[in-house]
């Protein structure tokens, strides 16, 4: 079996004591829950020694499909065209995040700790980092197999590993690409590390339904972590006007509108980023936004604290002709 590090054996300590039965339970100490961070909830605190120190680092949610690999591939590329060290960090078992940054898919964290039987010193930088366009660096935590495990503890040991590697040291900022809608805690564990979340949403209700839930989350860790929301970025929509209308109900901000153009679809297709496509005129207009949204996000936003709708009042508002 792999040897387990101690907070990873708590943990698995804490669920056998939970099997119990109440009597034995009883006689124990009992669990005491901190903060308000999930209602109902038991959340697994970080250790502060895994701070991410140095750099603005940003977690870009979204709907499945939403196209937030898209955005943060992107972004990231940005965020490097303006002079800084990025480092983007893929958190989706499909390790595609960094596709159109490398040219191909990468192996994932999980995969190579595996392949050493879980002995992170036996690993170079190389074997998990790679180098992709525009000098971004590239890394795929991946995820758990199907059923088992859970996504937060897949990213605690992407992060203990790059600072064990001394690899966050020299970076300016670190984008976490986070999968789909959040519906549990590990999903929402890139948000103990981030300084802002970003939601990218499209102009539809399904987006703007998971758009609420997410914002409900952030909020939630709020209570615990330094993470506010950013805003929202507007994605393959030609009007923003049901995402505008939901901002004003909630007290959210659009801060970026990225129409549905075919030239973002040919660049994934193509596994490169706008910024290595040719110099067309909606190309050279979509980078421009990109740049744009790059130079707010480091020029630091205002720290947003919307309300999240309950589901009737959200089906109400924009569920119904």
């Amino acid at each position: 079996m792999s040897p387990l590090d101690d907070q990873t054996k708590a943990r698995l300590m804490d669920a056998a004591d939970v099997k119990q039965p109440p009597a034995a339970r009883s006689q124990q100490t009992p669990l005491v829950l901190k903060g308000e961070d999930g209602d109902g909830s038991v959340q697994v605190h970080q250790d502060a020694s895994m701070k991410i120190e140095g750099a603005k680092v940003f977690a870009v949610y979204g709907k499945g499909g939403i196209g937030k690999s898209t955005t943060s591939s992107n972004l990231s590329v940005a965020f490097s065209k303006l002079g800084k060290q990025v480092l983007q960090i893929g958190c989706d078992p499909k390790h595609d995040s960094t596709f159109t940054l490398t040219g191909q898919l990468q192996p994932t964290v999980i995969d190579i700790l595996k392949d050493v039987n879980f002995h992170a010193e036996e690993l170079r930088p190389e074997d998990f980092v790679t180098e992709g366009f525009n000098g971004v660096k590239c890394v795929e935590a991946g995820g758990p197999p199907a059923g088992t495990g859970c996504g937060g503890y897949v990213v605690g040991q992407t992060v203990k590993l790059l600072k064990q590697h001394h690899l966050l040291e020299d970076t300016d900022v670190v984008i976490f690409d986070v999968l789909g809608d959040v519906v549990c805690g590990g999903f929402a564990a890139p948000l103990q590390h981030a300084d802002r979340a970003v939601i990218v949403t499209a102009n539809d209700f399904d987006s703007i339904y998971a758009m609420n839930r997410i914002i409900a989350a952030v909020q939630a860790k709020a209570k615990n972590y330094n993470v506010r929301l950013a805003g929202c970025i507007a994605n393959r929509s030609r009007e923003t006007d049901e995402v505008d209308r939901y901002c004003e109900v909630v007290g959210f901000k659009r801060i970026a509108h990225m129409p549905d153009l075919d030239s973002i679809r040919r660049s994934r297709l193509k596994k490169k980023t706008l910024f290595e496509m040719p110099d067309a005129e909606d190309i050279v207009h979509a980078r421009a936004e990109y740049i744009r949204m790059a130079e707010t996000l480091w020029a630091g936003t205002e720290p947003l604290a919307p309300a999240p709708l309950p589901d009737r009042e959200i089906f109400e508002l924009l569920g119904f002709d």
